[in-house]
């Protein structure tokens, strides 16, 4: 049973186009029970949300006509049928007022085969509102949200403070980072046409009955195959998302993309398109020096510097904990609060490059607003919790504690002496240190968290947990013992064993940063997907940059490895602290490169592109020659 246009106007507040034809009015189906992924298909039932709550769409309180509106809708795309003409972009553009360079809706293409048998298969994708939204769930501003009406995930871009997170996580390209806002915006499944009966207006517009849409499971009329995957879309399992797919046409057994994405597809023994790499670049190896300079460099510095921070922190401070008489000396020294400070203000350089890579950095405050799900969430508030407890640590160390930090305290009517009474002030610094260790700690564990995205294999790894806890153990020791060493050597106490402390720490994490390289390199010198894809990349387009960084590494490994036993065997003593400093200073040459490189190479599960749009190697191309200075080629500048 169709809608009619009379039970689409019933809702006096509704506008309603007049002239919608048949074909655009949802049917009234008898809905299955669950989803092919044992979800349940009616939403009422999870939830305790009245069915006839208002969603207010642009500030209506009126509820919809529509009488599966509390039921789980996806899209049917029929691969078939597609001829490209790209109506469902025009009509969702139109609808939702998107500038020229973002569209929530966009229309890629595969191709293969050869003339006269070539093939070219159109895919006309955008928002799946998923089952398991991972972009909810990755937002730190929950600025997303999954309803119980129609299943739709909506997202509200007042709230979004432009991270650009939800665009690592999802393998859809769904969420449009938009560089001029500095926000992001997605498909809003055109709830408001869904609540007087009607489809979404891509739907509506699409000339070859290619895109259909309903309460999910209900496969169309005419249709054949109700499958979740076609060539060229992504694994299915990362999201579970809600569009069924018909594709009947037979198809060659190796599809290319063609966007400058190393990524095709190759039909298995199953009858499935899986990605394999491209080796559309060749296999010559650049040094690319200058690509390495992106709009992630404030990640870059982030990153760097708050490791940096924790290590040169925790590594004096446990180590005192431990009883190293060198380390205890050093933590009761007034050089224990400069310390304390520099690592405060490292922490704090970091989460204001973090603030600065925001496209509305002044909305910074609200990345905790997502605790419950969000690693990002976790890991600001790890790092600021860190800050917090370097901050207390560097107030009960100060020379003039009695006078300075009752000043302090007294505003929260705290009185010191009576705090001292009752815990001794060197225990009050030791427990704010150990508070600071642990939220460091848990900083860092959300920082690799972070990373550990499904959508994008090249990071998904066991590296980025070695190069992070390499990084925070080998630049804390060369930054601490800056401070530490010269410390001692004024007091006139034996540097010996603190200075075998920070060797041996400064080694452990470059090697732990070795054996990370090592493992990722054999893994994805065997993996086909996105990963191996990036790791292409990475041995071509960057392979002399990234050869040189390994040697440089392995150059580090070895010769502080014999300096550590040449100062064991009190060779050469004069001679140690500027040979360390060398190596130092080469192991932040290293690590700025391998930061840098980590955030350039890595390539998402995404949707297929077309030879203009949608395809970054084009876009880099429109900026370098200027075309992109023309709006309607729909490249945004960089910046915001």
């Amino acid at each position: 049973m169709k809608v009619s246009q009379e039970q689409a106007g019933r809702s006096n507040h509704w506008e309603v186009r007049t002239d919608e034809q048949k074909y655009a009015y949802l049917p009234d189906v008898k809905a299955k029970e669950t989803n092919r992924y044992g979800k349940r298909i009616d939403l009422i039932d999870i939830t305790d949300h009245p069915k006839a709550r208002s969603m207010f769409i642009n500030e209506n309180p009126e509820v919809g006509s529509n009488p599966n509106r509390n039921k789980q809708h996806g899209f049917f795309f029929t691969a078939d049928n597609c001829i490209g003409c790209h109506a469902c972009e025009s009509a969702c553009a139109e609808k939702n007022e998107t500038p020229a360079h973002l569209s929530f809706r966009s229309v890629g293409y595969v191709e293969g085969g050869s003339y006269p048998d070539y093939k070219r298969m159109n895919i006309s994708m955008a928002c799946n509102h998923c089952d398991d939204p991972v972009c909810l769930k990755g937002c730190p501003t929950r600025a997303y949200t999954k309803h119980a009406e129609y299943g739709a995930v909506l997202q509200d871009p007042d709230t979004c403070f432009g991270c650009g997170y939800c665009t690592w996580v999802c393998p859809y390209n769904a969420p449009q980072l938009d560089p001029v806002e500095g926000q992001v915006s997605k498909c809003n499944m055109c709830v408001d046409r869904l609540e007087v009966g009607l489809k979404p207006a891509c739907v509506s517009a699409c000339v070859g009955n290619a895109l259909d849409f309903g309460v999910i499971e209900n496969t169309p009329e005419k249709r054949q195959q109700c499958k979740t995957s076609i060539p060229g879309f992504p694994d299915p399992s990362i999201t579970n998302p809600n569009i069924r797919f018909q594709q009947t046409k037979s198809l060659p057994d190796e599809m290319t993309r063609t966007d400058d994405m190393p990524v095709k597809y190759h039909k298995n023994d199953k009858g499935d398109y899986k990605p394999v790499i491209d080796q559309k670049k060749g296999k010559a190896r650049s040094w690319n020096f200058g690509k390495l300079n992106s709009r992630e460099n404030p990640l870059v510095l982030f990153t760097l510097f708050s490791q940096a921070a924790l290590g040169t922190f925790l590594i004096p401070f446990i180590a005192a904990l431990c009883g190293i008489k060198s380390f205890e000396q050093f933590m009761v020294s007034d050089m224990f609060l400069p310390l304390t400070v520099i690592a405060l203000l490292m922490t704090s350089f970091g989460l204001f490059m973090s603030v600065t890579h925001l496209g509305k950095p002044f909305r910074f405050y609200r990345g905790f607003n997502n605790l419950r799900h969000s690693p990002m969430s976790r890991e600001g508030f790890g790092l600021a919790m860190f800050s917090a407890g370097c901050g207390l640590t560097a107030l009960f160390s100060l020379p003039l504690n009695e006078t300075v930090v009752n000043l302090t305290l007294s505003f929260i009517e705290i009185d010191l002496v009576v705090l001292t009474q009752t815990l001794p002030l060197n225990n009050i610094i030791i427990g704010t240190g150990i508070f600071a260790v642990i939220s460091g700690l848990a900083g860092l564990y959300y920082m690799n968290q972070c990373y550990q995205i499904k959508a994008r294999p090249f990071w998904n790894h066991l590296q980025t947990v070695t190069a992070f806890i390499g990084n925070t153990l080998s630049l804390g020791a060369m930054t601490s013992a800056m401070i530490v060493l010269p410390t001692l050597y004024v007091m006139n106490l034996d540097l010996t064993q603190s200075l075998l402390v920070f060797s041996m720490v400064f080694i452990l994490g470059m090697f732990i940063e070795g054996l990370g390289l090592i493992k990722h390199n054999s893994d994805l010198n065997r993996n086909e997907n996105e990963g191996g894809a990036a790791h292409y990349v990475q041995n071509t387009t960057f392979g002399k940059t990234y050869l040189l960084r390994n040697t440089l590494l392995a150059i580090n490994i070895l010769f502080t490895c014999v300096l550590l036993s040449v100062q064991l065997l009190n060779i050469l003593e004069d001679n140690q602290l500027i040979l360390w400093g060398l190596f130092a200073t080469l192991n932040c040459v290293t690590s700025l490169i391998g930061r840098a490189l980590f955030y350039i190479l890595v390539i998402p599960t995404t949707m297929p592109g077309a030879f203009f749009w949608k395809n970054k190697g084009f876009e880099q191309h429109a900026r370098d020659v200027g075309l992109a200075d023309n709006p309607a080629t729909g490249v945004a500048p960089l910046a915001h």
